[in-house]
């Protein structure tokens, strides 16, 4: 079977299946329904949500309904708890599913019992964690109780405190987390890795302040580590905690300790140093992945990487998506190390950016997972073969150029090997059924609205990346109190861009900070430079931006460059307005706005009135206003550049106007805000407005 460029016809029959439904119940409650998150709030019947959680806890995902209606109105009589049941299933169905012909997929009546998603697919994050834990025992493997660690997300159901149905579960999943991490640190400190044992402890000390078992240890591997002073202060922090929360003093057995570390029985370890990180620990797995060893450290995305592995333990395909400029793969990376040793078939990177057309894609999978091709069959039934019994994750890295292949490929491994899981990085989504979809976002920035102290730049994603890596270019690069406002810039300048703050970091001792900052109004200039072991797109921020307009479609492209007139973001209104024209109707903006978004050029987010408004990340901006006035050159479209500014600036002006007499009287907060917000765009439809008047007085001879 060979994938080719047109899927829309698999995708419409992937359309056709039921969506994946995900309840979160680890540290709040929320559902996921297809593209659809339902958080606490949006069910406006608290039974109706407590329905959902019951039958998600039930071994079976079904309950009969007089042991429904025993726990949910335990004080009712049967008629009264059975009307009540109607009415919450009812609006428990609606809430799922708002269309009437599917509101009965995800909560069934089978004789006297109520199943949840009974025929279609399920995820339950607890399921996910009691999986992973059930995972880490049979592997035995630091990586794989560190993996279910992170699936923990909090307590069961904190919203729920005072249901009795929830508190015996609640006090299982805490006491098997606390054991995970008791025995993740036993795992480390085997390996001599004691830092990290006594990193897993302080996650057992956090959790629960009294138990004295993780005190103990933290005491030991303190004293063991050089660190006396430090473990006697951990005797008396569980001395605190047990006279503050439970009227008691530490155990026989604790004070025994305590002598025993205060006598010198515990002399330091030669092995006490910092274990190795799972890059450097590349050979204990070697067979077992393919992944490369990292030649820089990885800097910041702490939560993502959580948040990535906690997504992927709920889906089989799991799809990172952002700009080209992003660092996708870069995470991808660090959390398909941080699985290796988790899944007992291997973590398999398929790199594809080199691949020329999608017919390749199945091969360069075979490759990395070292099938070999067999006579009359084709590459991808050899595949589905090899995979077939396999837990195994497969990591696809950039799918955009042969994303119909992809879709096509990995649809049909899904559907035929049903441990595999696929890790997968692409500009956009593959759009198949059971694909769950992660946004890549910028790195954290400092806040533009003070100046950061040195020590605080630190809290900051980009700021760290900025100066471990301008400190790697240049040994004289300090932080200074002086300099730390203009590092700041520079992060806000690039948006948080990991490559553009990389290849800004890279100019560090051939410039100045300050000359740094200034050049960057031409960021696509100034940013080039990157590693000669880079793929030339990775290697200048106009290389990585030329690969993805290229794969836009002709209005796609003509469109994002049009939108590049907008400063500091737009609505759909003001798109319409300014995009529409020479071979893009009115109607047609919203559909290719909405494709900017789907290919990561355009970020799209909510504002506090619920609308939606648009902006591009302004190195992105700057490329796309680059493009459009290369294009203003070409002599098929000379007025292209002239005719967006104007049309940009027409918009704002009527805007203008229209906002002038309800700046006074009750309208007044709310226009002012609009205007705060449109401030940017404003200001340049002047500027336009100024040069053009300019421009017509000089034509008529006025100076």
């Amino acid at each position: 079977m060979i994938f080719g460029k047109q899927s829309s016809g698999r995708r419409e029959a992937s359309a056709g299946k039921p969506e994946p439904v995900r309840v979160h119940m680890l540290g709040g409650f929320s559902v996921s329904a297809g593209s659809r998150t339902l958080e606490g709030s949006t069910w406006r019947l608290k039974k109706a949500a407590s329905l959902v959680k019951l039958l998600a806890l039930s071994s079976g995902r079904r309950l009969h309904r007089e042991r429904l209606m025993g726990l949910l109105w335990p004080n009712l009589d049967e008629k009264a708890a059975a009307n009540n049941l109607r009415h919450a299933l009812h609006v428990a169905r609606k809430t799922l599913e708002p269309a009437p012909d599917t509101a009965s997929r995800c909560l069934q009546l089978q004789g006297e019992q109520i199943a949840l998603c009974p025929d279609g697919p399920l995820w339950i994050d607890v399921w996910a964690f009691e999986e992973a834990i059930a995972t880490a025992r049979r592997a035995r493997e630091p990586a794989a109780y560190r993996a279910a660690v992170d699936l923990y997300a909090g307590d069961l159901l904190p919203g729920d405190l005072y249901e009795g149905w929830a508190e015996e579960r609640r006090r299982e999943l805490r006491g098997a987390y606390l054991a995970l991490l008791l025995e993740l640190a036993g795992f480390h400190e085997e390996r001599g890795e004691l830092e990290a044992a006594i990193e897993a402890l302080e996650e057992a000390v956090a959790a629960e302040p009294t138990r004295e078992e993780a005190h103990a240890g933290l005491m030991r591997l303190h004293a063991l580590s050089g660190r006396r002073g430090q473990a006697l202060r951990q005797y008396e922090r569980l001395s605190e905690a047990l006279s503050g929360e439970l009227d008691l003093e530490p155990g026989a057995e604790v004070r025994e300790l305590r002598e025993d570390i205060s006598a010198g029985a515990f002399p330091p370890r030669p092995d006490g140093a910092p274990g190795p990180t799972p890059a450097a620990d590349a050979d204990h797995h070697s067979g077992l992945h393919n992944l490369p060893v990292f030649t820089s450290s990885f800097v910041g995305r702490e939560r993502e990487m959580v948040e990535v592995k906690r997504a992927l333990a709920m889906t089989r395909l799991l799809t990172l998506t952002g700009a080209g400029v992003s660092g996708k793969t870069r995470l991808a990376l660090a959390v398909a190390w941080e699985l290796a040793g988790t899944y007992p078939d291997g973590v398999w990177l398929v790199e594809l950016a080199s691949l020329s057309e999608g017919a390749l894609v199945p091969k360069a999978v075979a490759e990395a997972l070292h099938v070999n091709e067999q006579a009359e069959r084709s590459v991808t039934e050899t595949l589905v073969d090899a995979m077939r019994n396999k837990e195994a994750l497969i990591l696809l890295d950039n799918c955009e150029h042969v994303v119909d292949a992809c879709a096509g490929m990995v649809e049909t491994l899904l559907g035929s090997c049903p441990r595999l899981r696929i890790l997968a990085t692409s500009r956009e989504p593959l759009s198949i059924a059971g694909e769950a979809n992660r946004r890549v976002p910028s790195l954290s920035l400092p806040d533009p609205d003070r100046s950061p102290a040195v020590e605080e730049l630190a809290g900051y994603e980009s700021a760290r990346l900025f100066v471990e890596r301008a400190v790697s270019r240049s040994s004289d690069f300090v932080l200074t109190p002086e300099n730390a406002g203009t590092v700041a810039g520079i992060c806000r300048q690039l948006d948080g861009i990991p490559l553009a703050i990389e290849l800004a970091a890279a100019r560090v001792g051939s410039l100045s900070i300050e000359q740094i900052s200034e050049r960057l109004k031409d960021s696509l200039k100034l940013l080039t430079g990157g590693s000669r072991t880079a793929t030339p797109r990775q290697r200048t921020l106009r290389g990585a931006l030329d690969w993805g307009y290229e794969l836009l479609e002709e209005p796609e492209k003509r469109l994002f460059c049009r939108v590049s007139v907008f400063a500091g973001g737009w609505t759909l209104e003001a798109a319409e307005a300014v995009g529409a024209g020479e071979g893009i109707g009115e109607d047609d903006v919203l559909d290719l706005v909405s494709r900017l978004v789907e290919k990561s050029l355009v970020v799209a987010s909510a504002t506090p009135g619920g609308d939606l408004r648009y902006r591009m990340l302004e190195p992105v901006r700057q490329y796309g206003r680059e493009r459009l006035e290369a294009t203003a050159k070409m002599a098929a479209c000379p007025e292209e550049m002239e005719a967006a500014r104007r049309r940009h600036a027409t918009w704002y002006l009527a805007l203008a106007e229209e906002a002038e007499p309800k700046l006074v009287g009750a309208e007044q907060a709310g226009w002012l805000e609009r205007l705060e917000t449109e401030h940017d765009n404003l200001r340049a439809a002047l500027e336009w407005f100024l040069v053009h008047l300019q421009s017509r007085f000089r034509v008529v001879g006025y100076s």
